[in-house]
């Protein structure tokens, strides 16, 4: 007689089987169903530069006359983030932000280790070291470059600095008449006594380097010397991304009128009775389309050129008031200052202009302060608008007086203003090019 298992063990071992498979199956279904559901919609333009994580790596070992470099963690540990002490700012913690947290960390460990070293080279007279007026559209350059030097990411010592800031500014070119062939010139025999006097640049052909520079002017510049635009980071006004602005390596600088000649909006609802206002120089085809479809219509405030100051003082900034959403068509670049007037006095800006890789893109989510539409939206713009229910707009209006700071420039600079988002956006690239 063959030995075998009594007919109730038999049932039971199949009953565990059974079990075993159908906790397996269970467990498939459960992980394919989370893993569908985690997936997002892309983004109607550039997809936003994944954020990094910095964790603090050992300090045994590390050498102490260089600068600790953090270790990257590529997979997002909810976990670790949420151990973190609260913030009292509950802006950290709203849906502006792509990832939060993320950003609250990362901004964190730059403000501890980051370290920036300015070229001392050239006369400060004249092209170098010469930063941008403070005040009018181009502001933004001028405050740069004197924000970087009074603030605490500034070192003496290059071999300290995670990157070098080549301090072009060819403002006062312009005021001299030099020619664009010119230009290029001077700017291409500066960055080669740069590159002849100092050990930096070889080193990695100049991708832990970056210049600064709003005006048109400071791009034609520096356009003709592909040496520079090519492998250091450019931090312009101007970036559209399909005439060589480059999303993951360069960064967009917020063009932004300063001073503002009046105080910041929000929480003013009720005040902003007209759909829509533009008005301005018809000096791009998406403007001279706007006039002409618009500018007579009786929802859309449509101006055809700028309101002059004969027709009363501050009359154009006051507009922005009474406004829900300001329309910011590009002008002879994709950039305007209007975008950042719009968000100082409170009006929902709708941006109008293709290839625009927005400031902070990969740090703010857009869509939930901003209405982000192509040039070819421009003929049912009024139904656009009109469809955005009341609840849709005043969320838009809220979101938009939490980001205002992020695009004020101060001197000396003040922590999460538009100074330290550049900065930010700089720390970023200096890990891609680390890691």
């Amino acid at each position: 007689m063959i030995a075998g298992k009594p007919p109730l063990q038999q049932s039971q071992l199949f009953s565990l089987k059974g079990s075993v498979l159908t906790l397996s199956i269970l467990t498939l279904i459960s992980f394919t169903y989370f893993s569908f559901k985690s997936l997002r919609p892309p983004l109607p333009f550039s997809p936003p530069t994944p954020q990094i994580t910095l964790l603090p790596s050992s300090a045994t070992g590390t050498n102490t006359t260089t600068p600790s470099q953090p270790r990257i963690v590529t997979e997002k540990k909810e976990g670790n983030v949420g151990e973190e002490q609260e913030d009292n700012d509950d802006d950290f913690f709203t849906d502006i932000y792509h990832s939060p947290k993320l950003f609250k960390l990362n901004f964190e460990e730059m403000e501890k280790k980051f370290k920036i070293y300015i070229y001392p080279d050239g006369d400060p007279k004249t092209f170098y070291q010469t930063p941008r007026k403070l005040t009018g559209k181009y502001a933004s350059e001028g405050y740069f470059f004197q924000n970087i030097r009074e603030s605490r990411f500034r070192t003496e010592d290059p071999d300290q600095a995670h990157l070098f800031f080549i301090p072009i500014s060819c403002h006062k070119m312009r005021g001299k008449g030099t020619s664009y062939e010119n230009m290029t010139i001077i700017v291409q025999n500066y960055l080669d006594g740069l590159i002849a006097k100092y050990p930096y640049w070889n080193r990695t052909l100049g991708a832990d380097h970056f210049f600064v520079t709003c005006h048109d002017v400071g791009v034609r510049a520096t356009e003709g010397v592909p040496l520079l635009v090519k492998n250091a980071i450019r931090v312009v006004c101007s970036p559209s991304y399909d005439v060589g602005f480059i999303p993951h390596k360069d960064v967009a600088l917020p063009q932004v009128l300063q001073p503002f000649a009046l105080p910041a909006g929000g929480n003013d609802v009720e005040n902003r009775t007209t759909l829509g206002f533009w008005a301005g120089h018809r000096n791009s085809k998406i403007r001279v389309i706007l006039a002409r479809v618009w500018e007579n219509d009786t929802e859309l405030d449509i101006s055809n050129n700028r309101i002059s100051r004969a027709t009363g003082h501050l009359v154009y900034q006051k507009r922005f008031y009474r406004t829900k959403f300001c329309i910011c068509p590009g002008g002879s670049q994709v950039n305007s200052a209007r975008i950042t007037d719009s968000i100082h006095y409170g009006c929902v800006p709708v941006i109008l202009s293709n290839y625009y890789d927005l400031p902070f893109n990969d740090i703010l989510d857009w869509q939930k302060f901003a209405v982000i539409l192509r040039e070819s939206d421009v003929y049912q713009l009024k139904q656009i608008l009109k469809s955005i229910s009341h609840e849709e707009f005043v969320s838009l209006h809220n979101n938009l007086v939490k980001v205002q700071k992020h695009f004020q420039w101060n001197t000396p600079p003040v922590k999460f203003d538009a100074f330290h988002m550049v900065i930010y956006e700089l720390w970023l690239r200096h890990h891609v090019i680390k890691y």
